[in-house]
């Protein structure tokens, strides 16, 4: 081969090399808002992926009704990990890494109010997540101590208090990194909207207006489950007392687990209802109906959310008195719920629908909210919850809520403004595979779970009578299919990301055919 051929491989090596150093530099020091979001967004992937293979191992255990797979602690060591790797290491970062990247521009602004800040939200998640999933990694390598906290997902005492294991002190420390890292990307999302913006009140759209009442939120019910934690770390280590039996402890923690639990479905679900107010005009084609109502009624859940904590204590003994006050409360909150199903239901009425991956997702969303909420308003009523509450039927209604709302309108977002995200447009055929997946499956799941709860099946345990394996086997293959569309989603992410279209080339080609507003709507994102 001739020297300057061999030169040139050189110099285009190095100039290769040099980019890619440059691409990694500035992935790991930018405090850019969008480079941020995107941050937050492959996190909530990589945990979204882990907890998802925690929940096929649940399932899979429950195809037999005994003992089957896995071990009693290690079931339990699952269900523990897979609800506290989805709330806080999942859904969380992916709604705040969606408003990191597009709430400034929506409000006028360059950037969020303190880049840095922001920046150090995201960098204390890998570490916590690391510390929270620590334990699986003792008992694969053999550490002796160091093994998955098998407590379930809320952590109740006495049995998180007494539970030997330095794996479930690394998982409250790495919950408590992750709630720190939360009260901070909502403080600097708060301060944008409040301080940064270049529009008018008037002009703040509903999604930007669903941040700042989750940030809201954040502040006042992150602190209280980061002081129950300190609290259960200092009973655990240093023999304090704060939830000791013979002082109440356990029913201490549940009001302040709750006080921060519940808000904290709001803390997704506003989010995820903005993005639905947001998207659906777009793919319907007109104005959202009754922009004032869902804005209000944004304000009424974020107030009314940190009044119903106690309707997950109905069973505890509770005055009947101030039970009755957290279910008017509970009852009450559906009242805004409805308003925006109403606004959302008249939008599309008459409108000009394009039925593109993202409204796929946005349509499902919607039909799910209304399924998920009327099973909670059942919830909410002292008598029913008194049979329901330890059921899969609760399993069924926050499955509803939290995957078939929450991760559904996070995932129209993701295909909606995935030309921005990465300069790309996604495969169309894999998204629709996707989405009919993935809604196929979920309605399966939760339904089947829905069933079982009305067989009055006890939720948290790997075993159950026969007589309902196949009402179990039903709810598995849903989760089945679903895992089956994440598979296809992964594909379609990393598949479009290196080798999909030019976003912007495409789009101006398609304009120039006469496709117009409709290709862009149909592309899946705002320009």
């Amino acid at each position: 081969m001739p020297s300057r051929a061999l030169a040139d491989i050189a110099r285009s090596v190095a100039k290769t090399g040099r980019a890619a150093a440059e691409t990694g530099r500035r992935w790991l020091t930018s405090v850019d808002h969008a480079d941020v979001g995107r941050r937050y967004l492959a996190l909530a992937l990589v945990a979204g992926l882990w907890g998802a293979a925690d929940a096929m191992a649940l399932r899979t255990e429950l195809l037999t009704p005994g003992r089957g797979v896995w071990s009693a602690a290690t079931y339990d060591a699952f269900f523990t990990t897979h609800g506290l790797t989805m709330l806080f290491f999942a859904a969380t970062p992916a709604a705040f890494g969606i408003a990191t990247v597009v709430v400034p521009p929506l409000v006028g602004a360059d950037d969020v109010a303190f880049p840095r800040l922001s920046a150090t939200a995201f960098w204390l998640l890998p570490p916590a997540l690391l510390l929270a999933r620590a334990g699986a990694a003792g008992a694969l390598l053999g550490i002796p101590g160091l093994e998955p906290p098998a407590v379930g997902w809320t952590l109740y005492v006495p049995l998180s208090r007494s539970a030997a294991g330095t794996g479930l002190d690394l998982l409250l420390v790495g919950l408590h990194l992750a709630g720190v890292s939360t009260v901070l990307a909502a403080i600097t999302l708060l301060v944008t909207v409040l301080e940064s913006r270049t529009v008018g009140w008037h002009e703040v759209d509903a999604f930007t207006w669903s941040v700042l009442t989750a940030s809201g939120l954040v502040l006042f019910a992150f602190p209280v489950l980061g002081s129950a934690l300190v609290m259960l770390l200092l009973d655990r280590n240093l023999g304090t007392a704060f939830f000791a039996v013979s002082t109440g402890g356990p029913v201490r923690w549940q009001h302040l687990f709750w006080f921060f639990g519940h808000p904290e479905v709001y803390v997704l679900g506003l989010p995820a209802l903005g993005l639905i107010s947001h998207l659906l005009p777009r793919y319907a084609g007109r104005p959202l109906v009754g922009f004032e109502g869902v804005v209000y009624s944004t304000l009424a859940i974020g107030v009314l959310s940190f009044g119903v904590w106690a309707h997950h204590m109905f069973t505890t003994g509770i005055d009947p008195r101030l039970a009755a006050t957290f279910m008017a409360v509970s009852l009450a909150i559906a009242a805004p719920s409805a308003i925006k199903v109403f606004d959302w239901l008249a939008t599309l009425w008459g409108g000009d629908l394009v039925l593109a991956p993202p409204m796929l997702f946005t349509l499902a969303a919607v039909a799910n909210f209304v399924l998920g909420g009327v099973t909670g308003v059942f919830l909410a009523a002292v008598p029913v919850d008194r049979l329901f509450h330890g059921t899969y039927y609760v399993v069924g209604h926050f499955h509803l809520v939290l995957v078939g709302t929450v991760v559904f309108a996070l995932f129209a977002a993701s295909y909606h403004w995935f030309p921005i995200l990465t300069g790309r447009l996604y495969d169309r055929r894999l998204a629709r595979a996707h989405f009919w997946l993935t809604a196929g499956g979920a309605a399966v799941a939760f339904l089947a779970m829905l069933a079982l709860g009305t067989f009055a099946l006890a939720r948290r345990t790997a075993t159950y009578p026969p007589a309902l394996a196949p009402l179990q086997a039903v709810a598995t293959l849903g989760a089945y299919v679903m895992g089956v569309g994440q598979v296809v989603w992964v594909c379609n992410v990393a598949k479009s990301v290196r080798r999909g279209a030019d976003a912007t080339a495409e789009i101006r080609r398609r304009a120039s055919e006469g496709a117009g507003r409709v290709w862009e709507r149909w592309a899946g994102g705002d320009r």
